[in-house]
């Protein structure tokens, strides 16, 4: 079977003197001298090191080894290193909490975790003792990885195990193989229009965190499958972006919605001169109101796509070519092969241009191909969200007599904050952990920069009182348990909750109950408090 590092050794052949991972000045690297650039030939020198390492370890296929190296060149280099093994990576956010962490590595039977310097504390205060905690150096030639603590578990031709926010509590782990990576490379690649990849030319940019599917395997895959350098930022800085493009000399970008909200909420200077080598960018989510005064403004086009890290590239719709529908929340048309039906809640296929849930699946013999391998220990979910031969995507959208397809919602219980999907029933399940909280309830609302923000509606316990006070001490409890973007931004506090006839929270109702709190600004504001940690 190949691998990722198979079409990275091919890559590194071809392309051995042309750069591979690029730093600029302005990207924000703890620790990294400016700029940093490594070529592909030096690139694989140093992959086959940490190989050569892991193997001295007694690392084998089927370990799975968590990563906690934030958006640093080195998480590339082990990933690719532990892929030629046949082993497994398991990407680990370091601003998660304590238990968070504990969660993920122990649920994902992770034989060590790896990491920089500045968090080792924090993730050795939140794994077992019997997990190896080890700390790597960027260009640390005596690096050496500490034994594995946990036999191989992943299954055959995994590449990397994901975890992704669901609707039902904890994070799921997508099981993602070497098929799943090469294939979202092959499609990427090879989608033409304003999304042409030049062979050899092409330098990407991207500030999209690697525990996301986006930056692990679209932009990473497709800068080695077209022999290009990929630009991974430490996240997005608006001040310094386009000096950050500028001087990656950048033709390509990656975004979310909230970025083009936020560089267009700059007021016009000398920054907005764009490189003339910047081509597109790529994402998904830009505001209706936002994308075409961006295109004007800044005269790059936002390529809209739709995809799922279940879906990979078994299903992934591109507004790569014409029309694109700018400022309708078009994300394209669907590509060859792709079999998909719009359904409302009886499951009946609905009428051209009426909205309804996404179901999608490979056309022919092999539905699933491209798709994720399934949610670790998780068969019930994994055939639930495959309910009838079908993925059911949660999304609801809609499709012209043209075949382009537009996004209208979601059915999912989900707040999508800043690209994070965040569980309403994971941020409950803290709440309900505070002593003074009866019953809550957690909704999406909107906002003007994030996209949406979370808001918690909560019953309180007869001794306790409203207040400003105690909403922030409700967040600050939140944030001992919970990464600092699933914290609430807003608090309501309310007599009851809606609920069904069957005694069931009435989310839609809950929704709308959110926002007209928010609009009469009787919800209590917490957004200032939600704060990325210090590294320090």
């Amino acid at each position: 079977m190949a691998s990722v590092h198979d079409v990275f050794a091919r890559a590194a052949l071809r392309y051995a003197a042309q750069e591979f991972l690029h730093v600029p000045c302005v990207a924000g690297h703890a620790g990294a001298t400016c700029p940093m650039s490594l070529a592909y030939g030096a690139a694989r020198e140093r992959v086959d090191h940490l190989r050569q390492a892991y193997v001295d370890a007694g690392y084998r296929g089927g370990h799975r080894v968590a990563i906690a190296l934030d958006n640093e060149p080195e998480f590339f280099l082990h990933f690719l290193a532990l892929n030629a093994l046949s082993s497994s990576i398991v990407p680990l956010n370091a601003a998660m909490s304590r238990e968070e962490i504990a969660h993920l590595v122990m649920h994902a039977d992770a034989a060590a975790v790896i990491t920089h310097k500045i968090h080792a504390p924090h993730i050795r205060a939140a794994v077992p003792a019997l997990i190896a905690v080890d700390v790597v150096a960027a260009g640390d030639a005596s690096w050496e990885p500490p034994a594995p603590c946990a036999p191989p578990s992943a299954i055959a031709g995994e590449a990397a195990l994901l975890y992704t926010s669901g609707t039902t509590g904890q994070p799921k782990g997508c099981m993602l193989t070497n098929t799943y990576f090469l294939e979202l490379g092959a499609l990427y690649s090879s989608l033409g229009g304003y999304c042409a990849f030049r062979p050899g030319l092409e330098r990407l940019v991207t500030p999209l965190p690697v525990t996301h599917m986006n930056a692990l395997g679209c932009s990473f895959m497709v800068m080695m499958m077209t022999g290009g350098c990929l630009v991974q930022l430490d996240r997005f800085h608006p001040s310094t972006w386009w000096q950050a493009l500028r001087d990656a000399r950048g033709t390509c970008f990656h975004y979310l919605g909230v970025m083009p909200a936020m560089l267009l909420g700059a007021p016009p200077s000398s920054a907005d001169d764009v490189s003339s080598t910047v081509r597109f960018g790529f994402g998904a989510g830009a505001d209706p109101r936002h994308q075409a005064n961006f295109e004007r403004r800044f005269g790059v086009p936002l390529i809209e796509a739709w995809a799922m890290t279940e879906t990979g590239a078994g299903a992934w719709i591109t507004a790569n070519e014409e029309p694109r529908h700018v400022g309708a929340r078009c994300f394209g048309r669907t590509p060859p092969g792709l079999d998909w039906r719009i359904v409302d809640e009886a499951q009946r296929d609905v009428p051209t241009g009426i909205p309804g849930e996404l179901w999608v699946r490979r056309c022919g013999s092999e539905p699933r191909r491209g798709f994720f391998s399934g949610y670790y220990k998780d068969a019930a979910a994994t055939e639930a969200v495959w309910q009838g031969g079908w993925l059911h995507t949660g999304d609801v959208v809609r499709v012209d007599a043209e075949g382009s397809f537009f996004f209208v919602d979601r059915l999912k219980n989900v707040v999508r904050r800043s690209g994070e999907n965040i569980a309403a029933v994971e941020v409950e399940s803290a709440l309900l952990q505070h002593p003074a909280i009866q019953a809550c309830a957690v909704a999406p609302v909107a906002d003007e920069i994030r996209g949406e923000e979370v808001c918690a509606l909560l019953v309180l316990k007869s001794a306790a009182e409203p207040s400003a006070k105690f909403a922030q001490e409700i967040q600050q409890h939140c944030l001992k348990l919970l990464i600092y973007y699933k914290a609430p931004g807003y608090v309501c506090f309310v007599t009851h909750l809606p609920q069904t006839a069957s005694q069931k929270l009435a989310r839609g109702e809950i929704r709308k109950l959110a926002a007209r709190e928010v609009a009469a600004a009787t919800a209590i504001d917490l957004r200032s408090g939600k704060r990325r940690p210090s590294a320090s």
